[in-house]
């Protein structure tokens, strides 16, 4: 028979509130009838637990205190697992009106306290059972025994002879035509008292039309306690007399109920119950179990895929139910580690018959639970050292625990995160009625601690968390540390750079891992002794590094020359320590403006930015002066400057060698009046003139005049001569990496000489004048043969 039919019931159901602020809304309050009794459910997210019952009858209203609900059929439970609190009442409590022990019909009142104000509610309810009774029926509640049985039931035919005689010799001799009581506590004599004296020892006693009542709370003075196959038992053994004429009326009543506290193994609470409590209980037979929770059954089918079991050896009952089994509750607590235990409301109906072919029908309602069972979260590093962040995934935290805070490196940060942080942190709820959190935070995060690691050669990014977690509803904390590390590359050295207008500043700030590096200016290892020697500017603490570098110095490469300016460009190379491979530069581009400029680049290019005020008379136009090559003419060219560039062997260059260098020397030209067929050196000849030197090291010459490609591992130092009406100055000049400003001259006087370094653009063809041709052919040995290149300059 499926179970349904066992609970089927007639249920109707009133509620109202008297008082004028009703607060709880509809089906925060549940009434259903079950099988014996009924079941009155709160809601405890809308009141406390500071919940009380009132029983009401046609005589009055009685408030359910613990020792009565004991007394009277009630069991009162605050069930925060459940999140309510529930009110069990026998269908044969005291205040019940039963007809025919057919219809009982139920009315409480029910008291919540809501913000400091009292409020009650009227609910009533009628409720009729679906199965019929049995002869013979006992519920074994939490904190009370109840039996009932038939008015009409034989003698029994399980009593011991001897108790049997003994109880019938004291009825036959104290008995009245009033109903008495008396207790059976193995070998103690035996004292009658009335039903009133009973009663208030907190026993009860009723008589239905077809049924007698008796009911006891646990512990009372009468009971006793034994022990049946090793199992726990309290008996309560009365007898109900009185005498009518000359015949006594005896029944006799007991409740037994196992009391075994439950017990813990390898996954399942475990609880016991001998098949034969006492020979009035239940038979020795024919003994059915069926099983349930929450005081409903299950079909033993349902029981036996949720995991339940029920054996029987040696006239014992043995439930066993896995200690996550549906049906059950779980509760996170903290009692040093995060722990958890379960609950299971256990409800056993038990069917045994006697020999006599009356059966006897057993309602067990009892609470099993686990120990503290650990329950530990985790934490796994699912970092990804290439995405430079952190993930650390936090699992397997139970549905009644949050994550609150967390503290990274000592920082604390509550949740949520705020929009604008760089870390983030997500929650995943998992099927198993746990949840997870994935925290993410970048390597650069300023939380994170960063050290460089010499025994790795690496950076290591360390991040210490501690989750703050809570548990819900007691909001009791929980902490769980976890520390991260990840070792990434070490990246060079970063320069930051700032143009000015006498140069370019590079800084760089310190870092531990700097002695994997070596910083070089093109080939040479930058060192104090490199930058007093050419002209930088450096200081170097534990800090940092600084290097000023002006402009003109050893080092820079220029571009894009005009009238207006040009751009300067100097590269600082980080080097790996021992490969001395170059692994990253810094290079900064600043423009900058000048009046006058030479440039002698190591490809041989000689770019000159010339100041010809006293050289071009008044109303002369700076545009119609020309080279020693009278075609060779400025590239630009405004009211007093001219702009050249050109290879240093173009243009009627002049190349003059020395034991050590090489210079090359040109003009700048303007005539009023060119007599050709005339020395250039004759004084007669009214030309004004800018001597131009570029000088090079010979040393540093890769080739001269054996190719066409000029190439040289330095730039050459040059120089201007500003000169009138005197023939051109070519002194040999040093190499120098010096700055000369050139002062303010007049006409006719030597000018000082601007020197400047150089810069190194890529080597470019050019074409070998006829002059460097003849000196080819008288100062080399060998071949002196040069090929030409046509080119325009």
């Amino acid at each position: 028979m499926a179970l349904g039919s066992y609970l089927s019931v007639t249920l109707l159901l009133s509620v109202w509130a008297i008082a004028t602020c009703n607060h709880i809304p509809e089906g925060a309050i549940s009434m259903e009838c079950r099988n014996r009794y009924l079941m009155i459910a709160v809601d405890l997210s809308y009141t406390d637990d500071k919940v009380h019952f009132e029983a009401v009858d046609e005589t009055g209203v009685y408030p359910i205190t613990e020792q009565y609900s004991a007394e009277c059929g009630y069991t009162v439970s605050v069930l925060p697992l459940q999140g309510h609190v529930e009110l069990r009442a026998s269908y044969f409590s005291c205040h019940t009106d039963n007809k025919d022990d057919e219809e009982f019909t139920f009315n409480f009142n029910l008291i919540l306290i809501y913000e400091g104000l009292k409020e009650m509610y009227a609910l009533n309810e009628t409720c009729s059972p679906s199965l019929p009774w049995s002869p013979r029926e006992v519920t074994c509640e939490v904190n009370y025994m109840e039996v009932s049985v038939k008015s009409d039931v034989a003698c029994p035919t399980g009593t011991k002879k001897d108790d049997w005689d003994a109880a019938v010799q004291t009825a036959y001799t104290s008995a009245t035509s009033d109903w008495q009581v008396m207790f059976q506590k193995g070998d103690q004599e035996l004292m009658p008292m009335n039903i009133s004296e009973a009663h208030e020892q907190n026993y009860a006693f009723d008589l239905t039309d077809g049924r007698l009542i008796f009911r006891t709370p646990y512990g009372q003075p009468d009971s006793f306690s034994t022990t049946v196959n090793g199992v726990p038992v309290e008996v309560v053994h009365a007898t109900l007399f009185s005498k009518q004429s000359w015949v006594v009326l005896m029944v006799d009543l007991v409740a037994a109920c196992s009391v075994y506290e439950g017990s813990y193994k390898n996954g399942y609470m475990m609880w016991e119950t001998p098949e034969v409590l006492h020979p009035l209980v239940s038979g020795q037979h024919n003994t059915h179990v069926n099983i349930g929770f929450d005081g409903e059954l299950v079909e033993e089918a349902v029981a036996e895929e949720r995991g339940y079991i029920v054996e029987k050896h040696n006239s014992t009952v043995y439930i066993s139910i896995p200690y996550n089994a549906e049906g059950g509750y779980r509760k996170t607590c903290v009692s040093g580690d995060l722990n958890e235990y379960f609950i299971f409301n256990l409800y056993l109906a038990q069917i045994s018959v006697d020999e006599d072919h009356i059966d006897t029908r057993l309602h067990f309602h009892r609470t099993l639970a686990t120990p503290l069972l650990p329950r530990p979260v985790f934490t796994e590093n699912k970092t990804v050292v290439e995405e430079s962040t952190f993930t650390v995934y936090l699992g397997d935290v139970p549905d009644d625990v949050v994550l609150v805070a967390v503290q990274l490196n000592g920082h604390d940060f509550a949740l949520p995160f705020t929009n604008t942080s760089t870390y983030t942190i997500s929650k995943v709820v998992q099927p198993n009625n746990t949840h997870s959190y994935t925290l993410k935070v970048p390597f650069d995060n300023p939380v994170v601690i960063q050290q460089f690691s010499k025994e790795n050669a690496a950076m290591q990014h360390q991040l210490t968390i501690n989750y703050t977690l809570t548990v819900q509803p007691e909001n009791d904390p929980y902490y769980h540390f976890t520390s991260v590390t990840a070792l990434t590359d070490v990246s060079p050295p970063t320069f930051d750079a700032v143009c000015s207008e006498s140069g370019i500043s590079f800084r760089l700030d310190h870092r531990p891992s700097d002695y994997l590096w070596d910083i070089s200016i093109g080939s040479d290892l930058l060192t104090p002794e490199l930058a007093e020697q050419r002209g930088y500017i450096m200081s170097n603490d534990s800090q940092s590094l600084l290097l000023e570098v002006p402009l003109f110095t050893e080092g820079y490469e220029y571009k894009d020359f005009t009238l207006k300016g040009f751009f300067g460009t100097f590269e600082i190379l980080v080097r790996d320590h021992d490969t001395a491979e170059v692994q990253s530069s810094a290079a900064k581009t600043c423009p900058f403006t000048t009046t006058e400029l030479i440039v002698c680049s190591p490809d041989g290019r000689m770019t000159v930015v010339a100041h010809l005020s006293l050289v071009v008379p008044s109303g002369g136009i700076p545009a119609r002066v020309n080279l020693i090559d009278k075609y060779c003419g400025p590239k630009e060219a405004d009211s007093t400057r001219a702009l050249f560039s050109f290879p240093v062997n173009a243009c009627g260059s002049r190349v003059m060698l020395s034991k050590e260098y090489v210079t090359y020397e040109n003009e700048i030209f303007f005539s009023k009046k060119i007599r050709a067929g005339k020395s250039k050196s004759d004084p007669r000849i009214d030309t004004d003139r800018v001597t131009m030197k570029c000088t090079y090291p010979l040393a540093g010459l890769h080739r001269l005049f054996s190719v066409y490609r000029f190439e040289s591992d330095t730039a050459g130092v040059g120089r201007i001569l500003h000169s009138a009406h005197s023939g051109p100055q070519s002194p040999t000049m040093e190499p120098t990496t010096g700055l000369q400003t050139p002062l303010s001259t007049t006409r006719r006087t030597r000018r000082p000489v601007s020197i400047r370094p150089g810069y190194y653009p890529p080597a470019q063809y050019i074409q070998v004048s006829s002059f460097l041709k003849n000196i080819s052919k008288k100062g080399a040995k060998g071949s002196s043969q040069v090929k030409i290149n046509t080119a325009s300059y």
